[in-house]
């Protein structure tokens, strides 16, 4: 009986201490956290008691030199991440890029977006995971499968930035205006990732240190490796520097950032320019079908200063209003005249595109236009429906009756065109007998000019991205740029010759507010309803509030570090100490047993 007491007893115990155990610890623990890294990392999913590595001997040969791809990939995806999320004010025209090419209407910049994003997550899971088997002493090997297609994702980003290095050279300068206005927060959000970064590299730097002190310990133990041992002492201190000198160089660095940081949107808010004006890019775009009365009317209820729009002329000389050199997009003439869609809008009589449908491409398409787009309303949704190919008189009517100015692209008819050679002035005379006011005409088109000046002289000219002395010399006074280009060759001169600036193609709420801190009168804009909204400029600061912010973050965050270097060092010691303890006694030990043999 006392032996089946005996038996049964741990077996009770056993029960109740997995009874009060919490449920958590069943399923997580440390065994199981250390299986799933290896098992993602290397494909080993068999639990087995992993060999620890000794110290400099984290992995084989092989291991080592394949790792710089690893962190060279995570790199090259990242980076590409963050240069496609700071183009997103020109998706639409990618998206429409890619149309031309395909005659399929989709997000593919979104597409795109989320394929980098993959890209860089899958290579920051690695990342990690290699850091986290150096944390628990893991030798390492990446499987073959990670290894092919992180080659892979170094060939996919190479490939992207030859397309951005040869034909889209401009989204880098787009980069360089978002850091304009995101530089102050950046330097911030990066000295708190340095925070961050000190407490493994202050667990290793504080690790070499007390490993040294060991070794150096040891050396008045056993002469005989004196050299050796020093060899390595060296090789520690070596290696103490190299991990350690450029962090803290970097963090000196980013101390003293803002004392050659400039970002526009810092500074006194009684020197805040006035708020910039819009042309409703085609109407206003996202709230009805482009190019259309419509859009032009929904432009005007949200505050546009004026009304930009692209002209072609129809085969019976009619101007008329539509952006592409093709009907498919915008119209319904796949419907109508399938084996035309390619035509150039030229080609066609009025009374033919009188008839085409120019909003159901807008309001019953699947896929809207701009992503993110709100939903339209039962009413406007029907109204949208029924858009209509406009005449360019019809414009103008609505600009006379809403006091609103008017700018175009004048494009060139078909070359076998009866107007091919007289087009400008054919404009210009339908343009003066709608009785619209002249000065609210802001003439754009670089044909002709001189005879416009002759015929119109109440036109304003507005001139491309020129030399002051061109312009000067032509009497323009205003001028409509690409926003990328003219951060770049400079505002002052032209402020200086007192030339007006409207800037084209401003969208997103980061690059406005640039421009309305850089002083610019005007931009053209498709997001007209979200633009009109703001009453201050997005990431604006004052230069005593971003100084206060500054030196309180550079304090907050050498106490943490020092804090944190302070823990390690604290937790080696201890360590330290019971190892001498431990050495000591086992020492003693010995000599104690030694007569005795």
């Amino acid at each position: 009986m006392p032996m089946k007491a005996n038996k049964i007893e741990p077996q009770s115990q056993t029960r109740k201490q997995k009874k009060d155990t919490p449920w958590i610890l069943h399923i997580f623990n440390h065994k199981c956290f250390v299986t799933t890294i290896i098992g993602c990392y290397s494909c080993h999913w068999k639990i087995r008691q992993e060999k620890k590595f000794k110290h400099g001997q984290c992995c084989s040969l092989r291991e080592r030199l394949f790792y710089p791809y690893l962190v060279i990939s995570f790199c090259m995806s990242v980076l590409l991440v963050f240069v496609w999320v700071e183009s997103s004010n020109e998706y639409n025209g990618f998206d429409w890029v890619i149309f031309i090419g395909t005659g399929l209407w989709f997000f593919w910049s979104i597409v795109l977006l989320s394929f980098l994003g993959i890209l860089a997550a899958y290579t920051s899971l690695l990342l990690v995971l290699g850091i986290l088997l150096l944390w628990e002493g893991i030798e390492l090997y990446l499987h073959w499968c990670h290894k092919t297609l992180i080659l892979l994702v170094i060939v996919i980003c190479s490939f992207f930035f030859w397309i951005l290095f040869t034909y889209w050279k401009d989204r880098w300068l787009t980069v360089g205006l978002s850091l304009q206005v995101f530089a102050p927060y950046i330097h911030l959000s990066s000295i708190a990732m340095m925070v961050i970064l000190s407490w493994p590299l202050a667990f290793y730097l504080i690790h070499l240190e007390g490993e040294a002190r060991i070794r150096r310990y040891q050396m008045t133990c056993n002469e005989r490796k004196r050299n050796k041992r020093c060899n390595v002492l060296t090789k520690l201190r070596a290696l103490q520097v190299a991990i350690g000198l450029p962090f803290f160089l970097i963090l000196l660095c980013l101390y003293l950032l803002p004392l050659g940081n400039f970002s526009p949107c810092v500074q006194e808010k009684n020197k805040l320019a006035p708020k910039p004006d819009f042309f409703g890019h085609r109407g206003a775009p996202m709230l009805g079908p482009e190019n259309t009365i419509m859009s032009f009317e929904k432009a005007v209820e949200h505050g546009a200063y004026g009304l930009e729009s692209d002209v072609h002329i129809s085969y019976d000389h009619v101007p008329f209003l539509m952006h592409d050199s093709d009907l498919r997009r915008t119209t319904n003439i796949k419907e109508v005249l399938p084996d035309a869609s390619l035509t150039h809008p030229s080609l066609f009589d009025w009374d033919f595109l009188s008839t085409l449908n120019a909003g159901k491409w807008f309001s019953h398409a699947p896929i809207k236009p701009f992503f993110g787009m709100k939903p339209l309303s039962k009413a406007d949704r029907e109204r949208a429906g029924n858009q209509k190919i406009p005449k360019l008189t019809e414009l103008l009517e609505l600009a006379q009756k809403e006091k609103k100015f008017v700018i175009f692209d004048l494009n060139g008819p078909a070359p076998n065109h009866s107007l091919r050679a007289l087009y400008v002035r054919h404009v210009v005379s339908i343009i003066l007998d709608s009785q619209i006011e002249q000065h609210l005409i802001f003439w754009l088109p670089n044909f002709e000019r001189e005879y416009v000046k002759k015929k119109a002289p109440g036109f304003q000219q507005v001139g491309r991205l020129l030399p002051v002395e061109r312009l000067t010399k032509e009497n323009i006074t205003r001028i409509n740029a690409d926003y990328k280009n003219l951060f770049y060759n400079g505002m002052r001169e032209y402020r200086a010759a007192n030339i007006s600036i409207n800037l084209y193609l401003v969208n997103e709420p980061w690059l406005f507010s640039l421009a309305w801190c850089s002083r610019i009168p005007s931009v053209t804009t498709d997001n007209i309803q979200v633009l009109n909204e703001m009453t201050q400029p997005s990431y604006f600061m004052t230069p005593k509030y971003y100084l206060l912010v500054w030196i309180l973050m550079d304090i907050l965050s050498a106490v943490f570090i020092v804090a944190i270097f302070y823990f390690h060092w604290w937790k080696e010691s201890k360590q330290e100490k019971f190892l001498k303890s431990t050495s000591i006694h086992t020492g003693t030990l010995f000599f104690a047993v030694t007569p005795s043999q």
